[in-house]
């Protein structure tokens, strides 16, 4: 009668305790699944914000570099509070470290365009924060090299330069900013007659001047690609001039405003057939003069980029023909380091273009060239005065990477091992179309990781899939394929094209992954060079040239000289039948995906290209259903297999387009 009761004995309390216990024990864990997904949600979104508002503050900065809105000292001011307000509220967020580099740059920015000195003391002040606060971080050692140029380029002040840069020798030897700080130091340390190595004081402070950094180029018997470094946006001219007497024929470019250090005018030799060598030197005082030597060209073409800032020259010409072709040739006048060509496979020729940088000689000062020498432009053998060029802004350093082995172990099960016997010719090669060379360019690498969404990165998922449509066009078409970069480094986008006109490619397909601030969008598109007017298309090509959309304007007006030559019919045509193949093949094998179509857009990376050549971006990695997919490798294995056989099918059309003519006769 008592035994429910809370009156007379204690032990009886029991029943009742442990039903209501019980009830409550069933209660928490029917709550903790909609707990955890809240959860998770919660993160996810918190990540995704984070990311939006990163993105805001960096188009922001870019804004003000190249606007009239940067006139205002109070934009730039609230710039900084974006940064500063992000890395507060998230310090252990993978943003924190990026915000606090961009604030150090933000204040050099600063300090160049008002010459306040509290803003160059807060810039050493945020890299060294960068650097202190995230000393594994990928920025870190480029924060420390930001506050040793500080030091030097501004300050005047050349111990506390050494030592920033001997902490960067010292922590970061695999870093991308160690043989830079090897260099400079070698130059600060060394007794030297040459003068100072850089402008300093009040001159510095009165005119800031740009540096002419030192000069890359990729060589081969028929093409040259030339890339001039400037540590920001430099209003530049070039002109050809022709023979007279023993001055041989040569073109060059004037940077206004700039200055080179002395360790950097050495010549440069060439000798591919069609340049002699680079020469390099300070005109005037605010003046540098790049002079090319000509031996054989017989075109040319010279533009910018912005993000970083460089001039590029892409060169044409006939060579010393194919019986005394020079080796292909990768080089720049600050270091020497020759790498060995990448191994193959019994089965798989995957190819990464070897790379050689040499070291110039000793230092020559470059002649002032007559006055009264007569200017000539390659335009038809007509004259035409000297082009002048502004910039747009820039301030990102960079790096050359080195080249790698092509790792091919994951192999696409929908195709046939090769046999060791002789391959029967594909359709195209029966039908004499020459497809002899395909470069596959995976986007991004090294420090740039691309979108990042979901756990994943765009750089290893392009990575990844590149390596397995390799060996699928090899086997395919019978043909070579040479992958930009096949591990983790990071390559310049001029770099990728230079790679795939020196080999002589005959396609150029750059892989990429999309990303979006929905996390609704979703679908395949595939790009091909042109100008555009469609604001999502610019959206991504400013994302993929990491750059902004503003600098994209400025750029359609400078590619719509160079697309005068362009393969955009060609282009167009790889880019619909690669696509459409994509698209088909998905549906059927995975959930409906939407075709987004072909468009055209102003991407780096194929500006210059001389083959048809397309960009893809392959589902969006900041949808969670496209992440899954992308995550997956019998996907990454449909995604290869259905690329390789829009390029067969690309191929095959175009051969049958041309062959109908000859059979009509």
């Amino acid at each position: 009668m008592t035994s429910w009761t809370f009156i007379s004995d204690n032990s009886k309390l029991m029943p009742r305790s442990v039903l209501i216990l019980f009830l409550l024990f069933v209660c928490l864990l029917n709550g903790l699944p909609s707990f955890a997904a809240r959860a998770d949600k919660d993160n996810a979104n918190q990540t995704a914000s984070l990311e939006k508002r990163y993105a805001a503050a960096r188009t922001s900065y870019n804004r003000l570099q190249s606007s009239p809105e940067g006139k205002s000292r109070e934009n730039w001011l609230k710039c900084t509070l974006v940064f500063k307000n992000i890395y507060l509220n998230n310090p252990r967020s993978e943003y924190a470290p990026k915000c606090l580099f961009m604030l150090g740059k933000t204040y050099q920015q600063m300090f160049s365009r008002f010459n306040i000195k509290k803003d160059l003391d807060d810039a050493i002040s945020s890299f060294q924060d960068c650097a202190s606060l995230f000393p594994d971080g990928n920025l870190a050692d480029d924060a420390l090299w930001n506050v040793a140029n500080i030091y030097l380029d501004n300050l005047n002040d050349k111990n506390n330069a050494i030592d920033t840069l001997k902490k960067i020798v010292a922590t970061y030897p695999k870093g991308d900013m160690y043989d830079k700080s090897v260099n400079e130091l070698k130059a600060l340390t060394a007794d030297s007659n040459q003068g100072p190595a850089r402008p300093t004081g009040n001159n510095l402070r009165s005119k800031q001047l740009n540096h002419v950094l030192p000069i890359k180029y990729w060589s081969s018997h028929d093409y040259t690609r030339i890339v001039i470094d400037a540590s920001g946006p430099v209003s530049f001219k070039e002109q050809l001039l022709e023979q007279e007497g023993n001055q041989p024929r040569r073109l060059y470019i004037d940077f206004a405003n700039s200055y080179v250090q002395p360790k950097f005018r050495a010549p440069v030799p060439i000798e591919d057939g069609l340049l002699k060598r680079i020469r390099t030197g300070q005109y005037n005082a605010d003046t540098v003069r790049v002079v090319l030597d000509i031996e054989s060209i017989s075109s040319y073409k010279v533009f910018s980029l912005p993000d970083p800032f460089r001039v590029v020259v892409d060169i044409r010409g006939v060579g010393r023909g194919e019986e005394a072709k020079s080796p292909d040739k990768t080089r720049q006048a600050e270091e020497i380091a020759e790498v060995n060509t990448p191994e193959q496979s019994s089965t798989e020729k995957i190819e990464e273009a070897p790379i050689v940088t040499k070291a110039a000689p000793e230092i020559q000062p470059e002649e002032a060239p007559s006055t009264s020498i007569k200017i000539a432009a390659e335009k038809a053998n007509s004259r035409e005065p000297a082009r002048t060029r502004v910039a747009p802004q820039d301030s990102k350093p960079k790096i050359i990477p080195e080249a790698s082995v092509a790792d091919t172990a994951n192999r696409p099960p929908p195709v046939v091992q090769a046999s060791t016997s002789k391959k029967p010719l594909s359709l195209a090669q029966q039908l004499g179309l020459r497809v002899k060379k395909i470069v596959i360019d995976p986007g991004h690498g090294g420090k740039d990781p691309g979108a990042m969404a979901n756990g994943l990165k765009e750089k290893d998922i392009v990575l990844n899939v590149a390596k397995r449509l390799a060996p699928l066009l090899e086997k395919r078409l019978g043909c070579k394929v040479i992958l930009t970069r096949s591990k983790d480094v990071f390559i310049p986008l001029e770099e990728r094209t230079a790679i795939a006109n020196k080999n002589d490619a005959d396609l150029f397909i750059s892989l990429h992954v999309n990303s979006s601030e929905s996390t609704s969008a979703s679908g395949i598109e595939t790009y091909y060079l042109n100008l555009t007017s469609n604001p999502e298309a610019m959206r991504v090509a400013a994302f993929e040239n990491a750059t902004s959309a503003h600098q994209m304007s400025d750029l359609q007006n400078i590619l719509s000289d160079i697309l005068k030559n362009s393969k955009i019919s060609e282009s167009s045509r790889l880019a619909q039948q690669v696509h459409n193949t994509v698209v088909i093949g998905i549906n059927k094998n995975y959930s409906p995906v939407k075709n987004l179509g072909v468009k055209q857009a102003p991407f780096y990376v194929l500006i210059g290209a001389e083959m048809p050549a397309i960009l893809i971006e392959m589902s969006f990695i900041s949808n969670p259903g496209d992440a899954k997919h992308l995550n997956d490798d019998r996907y990454l294995d449909r995604l290869a297999y259905d690329i390789s056989a829009g390029v067969q099918s690309y191929i095959n059309s175009n051969t049958a387009n041309t062959q109908t003519p000859r059979q009509n006769k």
